[in-house]
């Protein structure tokens, strides 16, 4: 998935609206960060781009990461794997290693979207 989809599930999942993100909590102008939204974030200042991910309480890193890595998935994919999730958390050995590590993955990544806002 691309980095300015991520971002866009991200903040919606902070409750707010795009605008309110983008002036209260970014604090950037609204059409800078639809900008971003639309183009993607390679087209984006890095400055811009370090206020959104700041504001989402995550790195640039773990954004590049987290679409390298191709972790996300849309929200019907989110029950099966949390299922799957504890399912494999040290009860099954059967997966492969390469799978159990995209799960750890995956999982970090839902900590970061799902985590406590302050």
């Amino acid at each position: 998935m691309k980095r300015a989809e991520i971002l866009k599930d991200l903040i919606d999942s902070t409750g707010m609206d795009l605008k309110s993100f983008a002036e209260e909590k970014a604090e950037i102008p609204y059409t800078t960060l639809y900008s971003i939204l639309k183009r993607g974030v390679g087209k984006a200042s890095v400055d811009s781009v370090i206020k959104i991910c700041k504001a989402l309480g995550i790195t640039i890193e773990q954004l590049d990461e987290m679409a390298r890595k191709n972790e996300y998935c849309n929200h019907t994919d989110y029950n099966i794997i949390t299922l799957a999730a504890h399912r494999t958390d040290g009860y099954d050995t059967d997966l492969p290693e390469e799978a159990k590590e995209e799960l750890k993955n995956y999982i970090d990544y839902l900590k970061v979207k799902y985590r406590k806002k302050d």
